[in-house]
């Protein structure tokens, strides 16, 4: 149920991950008002009871907590300290919650604007995908003061299962981009399983049987890999996402002065997906790019 000292919730973003996210809050018992660039889905979600805002700064001034899911990190600083931003309408114990995945640097230059303010801030990226996110599963990293975790744990689990503290601002994003680095190389593996096998005649569904109830075994195996097989490329997650986060990856890497070799390929691998204009397809489709390489298809 709805926490009585945060109970009303606004929400920015509501796309893939946004929508269901912010539908979760309201049917458990939060009082949500959204404000998004496209109405279609802040009129879905004032059918089952949102309230719309035209600006994060309106919004900002209606609500106790601010959460916002959106692609970028200048996307971010535009919701949160841009023109008709969040911070123009806060209010001295507004808590302001950024559930996009961006750069640590960005979670602590903006705690430290707010913070001139009186308003608290969460770095609190989520993994999970789209099916996660509908399904209230998400797993949530969050980074910030403890108390103000502590606070906003009920609305976590509103919209996700395993919650876990990583430390001050800008952990939550840095365990994040770790979070990709596994993901993006867990995606070319069953890629190159898929193509590997099928080039050698191997049916594709006993291949997956048979890599999937072993050591082999992983999230992406058992989800992306019958979608390469089925040729399904839409996306959980955008292409263009991990892209995106992958960059922020190789940016730390350089930051700290290490080396990073297989997430130097797959960030290549996914600006070849870029290239031929899949990036607004899953990540999985990364498998078009090896068969394009290999002049064969996964089937």
């Amino acid at each position: 149920m709805a926490s009585d000292k945060m109970k009303n919730v606004g929400f920015i973003g509501l796309g893939i991950m946004g929508k269901p996210m912010a539908s979760n809050l309201i049917k458990t018992g939060y009082s949500v008002g959204v404000c998004n660039r496209s109405l279609k889905p802040v009129a879905e979600l004032e059918k089952i009871g949102a309230r719309s805002y035209p600006t994060p700064k309106k919004l900002a001034a209606q609500v106790d907590v601010v959460i916002d899911m959106v692609t970028d990190a200048p996307d971010v600083m535009k919701v949160i300290l841009g023109e008709n931003g969040v911070a123009l309408g806060s209010h001295k114990g507004l808590v302001v919650i950024d559930m996009s995945t961006n750069s640590p640097d960005t979670s602590i230059e903006i705690s430290r604007k707010l913070e001139e303010s009186g308003v608290e801030f969460l770095d609190a990226p989520v993994s999970g995908g789209d099916k996660g996110a509908r399904e209230g599963t998400l797993t949530i990293m969050v980074g910030g003061k403890k108390q103000v975790f502590e606070d906003s744990l009920p609305i976590f689990k509103s919209m996700g299962k395993e919650i876990v503290y990583m430390g001050s601002t800008g952990s939550g994003q840095a365990t994040k981009l770790c979070n990709q680095v596994a993901v993006s190389l867990h995606t070319l593996a069953t890629c190159e399983s898929l193509l590997l096998g099928t080039a050698s005649g191997l049916d594709s569904k006993d291949l997956l049987r048979v890599l999937t109830s072993g050591a082999a075994g992983s999230w992406n195996l058992a989800n992306l890999g019958p979608r390469i097989a089925q040729r399904d490329f839409e996306p959980g997650f955008k292409a263009a996402h991990i892209a995106k986060d992958l960059r922020y990856v190789m940016r730390m890497a350089e930051k700290f002065k290490i080396t990073l070799p297989g997430s130097g390929i797959v960030y290549q691998l996914y600006n070849a997906v870029l290239a031929d204009e899949y990036g607004e397809k899953g990540t999985q489709v990364l498998a078009r790019v090896l068969e394009k390489l290999a002049d064969r298809e996964i089937r």
